[in-house]
């Protein structure tokens, strides 16, 4: 198994929301571990997420499961039921078409490490629990959830 210079591996800030979704996401950094490591049937993403900043907007998955590890730091779980406070060695799991909405917020004051693992089926659909926006997989265009696509997205 070909070993992973982590280092070398490009880093993405920010997320593709279209405005005025991203700017809580603004500050993360993504490292796509499973891209350089030629993955094609999941993903694996090494992430930073600085104090104050969000995972993601809140959603789920029609049709990908996804994992989550935290590794450094502390991060507040935000989903349908609540908040749960995740630590390093913490983990958490989102079973495809749960419709239960999540992400997660670094409420602290150091800056938190996750891996982030989802699977890659073609056929998923992104769904926003708090807004009027989902994304299908097959072409990564953020839409309103009638269809319409965003200016920017």
């Amino acid at each position: 198994m070909p070993k992973i210079d982590v280092g070398a591996v490009p880093e993405r800030k920010g997320s593709g929301y279209p405005k005025p979704f991203d700017a809580p996401c603004a500050e993360r950094i993504r490292k796509r571990l499973g891209n350089v490591g030629g993955l094609s049937d999941f993903g694996v993403n090494l992430m930073r997420l600085p104090p104050g900043g969000w995972s993601s907007q809140r959603h789920w998955h029609s049709h990908e499961d996804e994992f989550v590890y935290l590794l450094e730091g502390e991060l507040v779980l935000v989903e349908d039921g609540g908040e749960t406070v995740l630590r390093a060695g913490d983990c958490a799991a989102f079973a495809k078409n749960s419709g239960n909405g999540h992400h997660m917020i670094n409420r602290s004051n150091k800056v938190a490490v996750y891996l982030e693992v989802g699977s890659r089926s073609p056929d998923d659909v992104i769904t926003c629990s708090d807004i009027d926006m989902i994304s299908p997989s097959r072409d990564g265009r953020f839409l309103h959830k009638d269809g319409t696509p965003y200016p920017d997205g």
